[in-house]
């Protein structure tokens, strides 16, 4: 039986740390920016062009993260020592995946239902809603964003808990180095 890897695959590493950028960008990009600058101002436009690639480049990059992830060894899951602690935080992995698609598929579909690709990249004359939220999925856009943070939290805390509570050298698993 061939050993697990001590190490998940560079190219997982190197997707996580750049979709972990990347999803910061964009949630702070939404709350701090896009929703402070009113519809009607000319800047929206290309704030919303700039969201608009961040979410697009975030949707593939889950994809091929998950292919890299389904084809590739991966270190023993790692343990706390507790049943529930452990399905938490298999649950916790399984709604980051779940959550981060959702957000991409909530916010293209609000695209389309505004005719911002033809707007933004097409360059067609049109105007903004007053507000978004005449749109079912940026409703849905901004409550997933919501249980994201959340759950991107408690991802951290999971973390900060294995690396310094239970001392098991967690974060070198999610990092470069000999497999």
């Amino acid at each position: 039986m061939k050993q697990k890897p001590s190490r998940y695959h560079p190219a997982l590493v190197s997707l996580h740390w750049l979709l972990a950028l990347l999803i910061m960008l964009a949630m702070g990009m939404g709350t701090f920016v896009l929703k402070e600058i009113p519809n009607t101002s000319p800047e929206k436009l290309g704030a919303l062009q700039g969201h608009m690639i961040m979410g697009f480049a975030i949707g593939a990059l889950m994809m091929a993260r998950l292919i890299v992830r389904l084809r590739t060894s991966h270190p023993q899951v790692a343990s706390t020592g507790s049943n529930v602690l452990n399905l938490l935080g298999k649950g916790a992995h399984v709604g980051l995946y779940l959550l981060v698609f959702a957000m991409a598929a909530s916010g293209a579909a609000t695209a389309l239902q505004a005719g911002l690709p033809q707007m933004i990249f097409a360059g067609s004359a049109g105007s903004l809603p007053d507000s978004f939220a005449i749109y079912t999925p940026r409703v849905v856009h901004g409550w997933i964003a919501k249980l994201l943070m959340a759950l991107v939290a408690l991802h951290v805390v999971g973390v900060v808990y294995h690396q310094f509570g239970l001392k098991d050298r967690l974060l070198s698993r999610m990092w470069f180095g000999q497999r």
